[in-house]
């Protein structure tokens, strides 16, 4: 049975679906209003499907919905009726993030945080964990919801700041775990994993990782996959110091380690940030049928969200879906390999000398993948620095651009928006320290879609995610070195 409320949504979101013209080419937008963080990414009845935060009635935060989406490549998205609305006592302000999984009779579990209210809502506000079940259309909530609230909690552990619960099935024992975001009696972040055997009845299990003060406070959004005898723990952590290379206040970190599948213990060795960019938040991650680990996140930061820098009737884009791989305890990332079906026009230099400021024939635009190469001249000739000028025009009297910037004797990547035209950026450039020393080789592999931008270094090594709000007449591009170097550009339009 539909309620009120979601037939409601359904109806606006249908009537005022924004224009595909309005929209980015390869990046996905909610089909109306706002939108913040994926939800049930997964791979279900013979589809990708897409959930997300979702409010269709105005382009800023409101009681959050789940939008719906679908896809046979992760390229081409159909809108989907909205799946969920706030339509329950327990989920009335709102149905916050959570995933999904397939149960053994085929239906899709979908997996939510809602809240309780006191009648005093000054006596307590607490977040629960919800269920709903569907066909990949429409879903019924639980009639038991909710599955897990305070009372199942580990002492010390918040009823207030417990959320966004991440489910997959243990393959080891057959029984589904859950890792849902808390915060613990320090006040600092902790996962909490709880099991299941039907995926409707769950038993607190253990404290899967817990940050100790060191990282933030509340811990959003965890998601927790396997490799071999791995663990991959990513978590969007809230309140972080700008210390090193985590440069937002709500950020976003990866802790890789081994695994233990029997006893579900993980032993954290290395920490990093997933993305160095600007925009980057609330991964989720999905196994595809050809075994390769997705993951996409919502490309914004909260600390600049609440500006609407395109006069659009949308807002929030999604990251390109990317290719997970661990080198070690290092997380590689590159594009789906599935985007490549969108390039067009191809235009190459191979071997070209550098040293100053050149603009080449058939490189520009705002929609595009380009690959860039660039190395010393000789072993012994060092250039000092090149750049990269994105969206480059003169737009209102005013200088446009954003700069991605090597310093090889460094090892320094900087990308710098400042004079991007966006209101917020009086914030410092992103700055990122490479591991190892590469005598002055890099390799950038840029994809600009209209208000974004998303570079990936040293084929998936590191990533710089960033909204643009850039007016779209600036389409120029320009390469600029200090000293000699050689470059090798490879760049085709996407449509």
């Amino acid at each position: 049975m539909i309620s009120d409320k979601l037939l409601q949504a359904r109806i606006y979101e249908k009537n005022n679906e924004s224009s595909a013209e309005s929209r980015p080419r390869f990046h996905f937008t909610p089909r109306t209003g706002w939108m913040n963080d994926p939800n049930g990414f997964s791979y279900y009845d013979g589809a990708y499907h897409l959930f997300y935060q979702y409010y269709p009635y105005d382009t800023k935060w409101g009681p959050m919905h789940w939008g719906h989406a679908r896809s046979e490549d992760l390229v081409h998205w159909e809108y989907l009726p909205a799946a969920l609305a706030p339509d329950r006592s327990y989920d009335a302000e709102g149905c916050w993030s959570g995933s999904a999984v397939t149960l053994p009779d085929g239906r899709q579990l979908l997996v939510y945080t809602g809240r309780l209210v006191t009648e005093n809502r000054e006596e307590g506000i607490f977040q629960v964990q919800c269920l709903a079940v569907g066909d990949g259309l429409d879903y019924e909530k639980y009639e038991g919801n909710p599955v897990i609230t305070g009372a199942d909690l580990p002492a010390g552990a918040s009823v207030r700041d417990f959320r966004d619960p991440k489910v997959w099935l243990d393959e080891t024992t057959g029984c589904y775990l859950m890792a849902v975001g808390s915060r613990a009696a320090d006040g600092s972040g902790q996962i909490l994993l709880f099991r299941s055997r039907d995926g409707f009845s769950w038993t607190y299990v253990k404290v899967l990782e817990a940050c100790h003060g060191q990282y933030g406070h509340m811990w959003e959004c965890p998601d927790f996959t396997v490799f071999g005898d791995k663990g991959l723990l990513m978590v969007s952590p809230q309140d972080m110091i700008r210390e090193g290379e985590f440069q937002n206040a709500h950020g976003n970190m990866y802790l890789a380690g081994s695994y233990d599948k029997e006893t579900c213990t993980f032993s954290r060795e290395e920490v990093h940030a997933i993305d160095h960019g600007y925009d980057f938040y609330a991964t989720q991650t999905l196994i595809a049928p050809d075994g390769r680990r997705i993951m996409i996140a919502w490309m914004q930061a909260w600390e600049n969200a609440h500006e609407h820098p395109f006069p659009q009737d949308w807002a929030g884009m999604m990251t390109v879906p990317r290719e997970l791989t661990l080198k070690g305890n290092r997380l590689i990332q590159n594009p789906i390999r599935e985007i490549e079906k969108l390039r067009s026009d191809k235009v190459a230099y191979h071997n070209l000398t550098l040293n100053g400021r050149i603009k080449l024939a058939g490189i520009s635009g705002r929609c595009l993948d380009m690959t860039v190469d660039v190395k010393p001249v000789s072993p012994e000739d060092h250039y000092e620095y090149f750049e990269i000028r994105l969206a480059e025009g003169e737009v209102r009297g005013r200088y446009y651009t954003s700069v991605l910037r090597y310093e090889p004797a460094a090892g320094l990547v900087t990308f710098d928006r400042a004079v991007s035209g966006y209101a917020g950026d009086c914030l410092p450039a992103r700055k990122l320290k490479l591991d190892e020393d590469r005598d002055g080789v890099i390799r950038f592999r840029i994809l600009l879609d209209k208000y974004s931008a998303e570079i990936f270094v040293n084929d998936g090594e590191y990533v710089l995610s960033s909204v643009l709000e850039t007016s779209q007449a600036a389409r120029g591009i320009s390469f600029i070195s200090q000293g000699d170097c050689r470059i090798d550009i490879e760049k085709y339009d996407m449509f």
